[in-house]
């Protein structure tokens, strides 16, 4: 049942009420104000903004272990997760209560959070000493209270690491419940004092990148009680789609791996029996297992009460811009308050590519959703995109209104392999053929559209007159005969011309990292909140993949992949990647159907030829006016065409391989 659009704002109106009644009405809205719109009291009602009123120095800090209900290490108690806890001192000690911030992550001792890899130090006593992140020193002061948890199986945490999965979601929907009341919290990981979370209103919001933010999605498509709102950076909503792409398998790895690449000491001794799960649950087959339905959060978007505020960089290659773009989908469909910052970077936090807005507005959207603040948030453009480095663009819906799906057809042209792309369907029997060659990749492929080369079949329109508007996500249907029993599919999605871009494929996947330090918040000695500056890393480009997505073509028929029969056809859709990117005037749009993307999918085990029937080959891209716009671009008079180059140069695609969906 579709859940209508939220707001969680708090409005307290006078009411001309004769007399005592009057009085006893607004006696009753202050009470009410003081206890939702803490810490600043009747005043939250008239304020905009929390202001650093608290003394992060004199914070309490605590730690808490949360029963998870679960025993997943098989030691014959109830796993306890580990919560270390920031909150202000002066709201506690006069009665008042606060919000919750809450990231929830695996990496707090094995890798560490952001741009400089910070951990999580404690004192003689266990406390915490260094918070990782701005998140504490920034909003503790401002009358929140910021809780780090150690996902199962990670750090001071009990159980083990479920890459996920039900552990690993209730591992943090747990202390959800515990800061609501509704779960057992202990002052050490095996005592019996209970701890209460009495010093909190319930209201929680969640933010993380990567995994962290992967939690908070799974949290939220929970629909636990008192989640007011989520933060996802980067963030996967389908596992499966961070290990496959429609049966091709990604980076030579499975979610095994990663398990043990992040869990603690004791949880690798304890957690033999997971970890086999792992291994046979995902099959390098690619194949739709139990496994991926029980960390497919999509699923039950409809659970959602939480709103959510999706970022994400369009060139992440880490966890690819799917996750967010069917994410984003359901999310509209049910009607859940979201709003979303696009950037050219890769797997990067927006607090290292944007960081002057992004703290404002980070403050902004958990004064409104945690404080009930009424300053606008909701009611600001829906969307930030990034169009060129440091350059933002807002939209007030995303994809902006008059975004239509649109048809376009590759034709065959004047060489082999490089043909054009328009509207009007190839004719019966026309076709294009190449050879997967593992060793190439997208960059390849693009830098040689305009030649007759055996590896990729590429289509082209002509120089548009008009920008050409893509938001969204696009498919690519290919009817291909293999010549071998197994084949992978890349498709592409490419502007040619000239641009300057970050550079994603660079080790800071679009940023530079500088030796000044901007402070954001209050510090102590063992935490500062002071951190070294980035700017855009850019690079001068003659092309620029802007989305992609790849299939095993033995997945034809479903979620199982089967045999191919050679010299038979077959047809499978692929999805490509949300994106939002204008194809200038001048510039030229490509499609390229390929085999294995180098570093982005794993070869078959054979080198099949593939035949492309062009007649049944399309591509549907999301285009902002839809096929009149396309019509208009490919047809009016170019403004000014761009010049073609004898070597064209691109961005090279980061190797991937054996990655964590943490990165910086």
């Amino acid at each position: 049942m579709p859940i209508p659009a939220r707001s969680s704002r708090t409005r307290f109106r006078s009411l001309r009420s004769p007399g005592g009644a009057r009085l006893l009405v607004m006696a009753a809205a202050a009470a009410l104000t003081a206890l939702f719109l803490s810490p600043v009291g009747a005043q939250a009602a008239r304020a905009r903004e929390s202001t650093p009123v608290y003394s992060y120095e004199n914070a309490i800090r605590e730690s808490v272990w949360v029963d998870t209900r679960l025993d997943e290490d098989g030691d014959g108690r109830g796993d306890r997760v580990a919560v270390d806890i920031v909150r202000p001192r002066e709201p506690a000690s006069q009665g008042r209560k606060v919000p919750v911030i809450m990231d929830a992550s695996p990496y707090y001792s094995c890798c560490g959070r952001g741009n400089e890899s910070q951990r999580k130090t404690y004192d003689a006593q266990g406390h915490v000493v260094q918070m990782p992140l701005f998140y504490d020193n920034y909003f503790v002061p401002r009358g929140y209270a910021f809780v780090g948890v150690d996902l199962a199986g990670t750090n001071r945490s009990d159980g083990c690491v479920d890459i996920g999965g039900p552990s690993d979601i209730q591992s943090a929907k747990a202390v959800v419940d515990w800061l609501g009341g509704r779960a057992r919290g202990y002052t050490t990981r095996t005592g019996n004092q209970r701890a209460s979370a009495g010093w909190t209103n319930g209201r929680t919001g969640m933010i993380g990148k990567s995994w962290d933010g992967t939690i908070a999605n799974g949290v939220a498509a929970t629909g636990v009680e008192g989640l007011k709102t989520i933060v996802p950076i980067s963030a996967i909503s389908s596992w499966y789609d961070y290990y496959f792409a429609k049966g091709a398998p990604l980076y030579d790895s499975g979610p095994d791996w990663l398990s043990h690449a992040v869990e603690s000491p004791e949880a690798q001794a304890h957690c033999g029996a997971v970890q086999q799960r792992l291994v046979d649950g995902a099959p390098r087959t690619g194949d739709w297992t139990p496994l991926w339905s029980g960390r497919d959060y999509v699923a039950d978007a409809g659970d959602v009460k939480a709103s959510v505020f999706v970022v994400h960089g369009m060139q992440d290659l880490n966890v690819r811009t799917k996750n967010f773009g069917q994410w984003w989908d359901a999310l509209a469909a049910q009607g859940v308050e979201r709003k979303i910052w696009l950037s050219q970077t890769g797997h990067v936090d927006p607090f290292d590519y944007r960081r002057a807005d992004w703290v404002p507005t980070l403050h902004k959207w958990f004064d409104h959703y945690l404080l009930g603040y009424d300053n606008g948030i909701e009611r600001a453009p829906m969307a930030d995109i990034e169009r060129h480095p440091d350059q933002w663009s807002t939209d007030r819906t995303w994809p902006p209104a008059g975004t239509r799906d649109t048809v376009l057809r590759p034709v065959t042209g004047s060489a082999p392999g490089v043909g054009g792309l328009g509207l009007t369907p190839a004719p019966a029997g026309a076709t294009e053929t190449f050879t997967d060659n593992p060793q190439l990749d997208e960059g390849n492929w693009s830098a040689a559209v305009d030649k007759s080369t055996p590896e990729k079949a590429g289509f082209v329109t002509g120089p548009l007159g008009a920008d050409l508007r893509l938001s969204g996500s696009s498919k690519v249907t290919v009817t291909a005969t293999p010549t071998t029993t197994s084949a992978h599919l890349s498709a592409v999605l490419v502007d040619l011309g000239p641009d300057t871009i970050r550079n994603y494929g660079g080790d800071g996947e679009g940023i530079l990292t500088g030796t000044a330090r901007t402070c954001w918040g209050a510090s102590t000695a063992g935490d500062s909140a002071c951190f070294k500056v980035t700017s855009a890393d850019t690079k001068a480009v003659d092309y620029t993949v802007f989305s992609r997505g790849w299939a095993d073509l033995g997945n034809y028929a479903g979620d199982t992949g089967q045999p191919l029969t050679p010299g038979k056809p077959y047809t499978i859709t692929l999805d490509l990647h949300a994106t939002d990117h204008v194809v200038p005037a001048g510039h030229r749009l490509a499609l390229i159907v390929a085999g294995t993307d180098r570093d982005l999918i794993d070869p078959p085990a054979s080198r099949p030829t593939l035949t492309l029937d062009l007649a049944r080959t399309s591509a549907k891209l999301p285009l902002l006016g839809g096929t009149r716009a396309f019509r208009w671009a490919t047809s009016a008079t170019p403004h000014q065409i761009a010049p073609r180059v004898p070597h064209p140069a691109g961005v090279e695609a980061p190797h991937l391989l054996h990655p964590v969906p943490e990165a910086r």
